[in-house]
């Protein structure tokens, strides 16, 4: 069965940092998902799923250009974990972010109606990130 682990969401300060962290695991040999080729998306409250971020398997990166130059993402192959880093986080970045693996075959659409999930991809149950002004 394939999991996806999230972590380090949490409340923090406008101007602080936090770096979200996403383990894939139980993926095997014919599986529909492609875990090289994965990405973050953010639910702020009311709203549609916005692709905050991906990274593909040549290392080809997106940033929406709301977190530009804040955030930035990387994998560590070893681990089998791609990050996350967001710096400089402001009341906007408030959301549900989740760490999403695609399907084979399909891209990440850069915004996904509220109640348009999966969108074919694998998503993980998703990590709360709140700043305070």
């Amino acid at each position: 069965e394939v999991q996806l682990a999230e972590s380090g969401g949490g409340s923090v300060q406008a101007g602080g940092s936090l770096r979200l962290s996403c383990t894939a695991s139980g993926l095997t040999f014919g599986d529909p998902y492609d875990d090289s080729n994965m990405g973050w998306y953010r639910q702020a409250l009311g709203s549609d799923f916005e692709l905050v971020s991906s990274i593909g398997s040549d290392g080809t990166t997106y940033y929406a250009n709301s977190v530009k130059g804040r955030f930035t993402i990387s994998r560590d192959n070893a681990k089998n974990t791609k990050y996350l880093q967001m710096n400089n986080l402001k009341p906007e970045d408030t959301a549900v972010y989740y760490c999403v693996i695609a399907r084979r075959g399909k891209v990440f659409r850069l915004l996904v109606p509220a109640g348009g999930k999966p969108d074919f991809h694998y998503w993980g149950q998703g990590t709360q990130v709140t700043v305070s002004s």
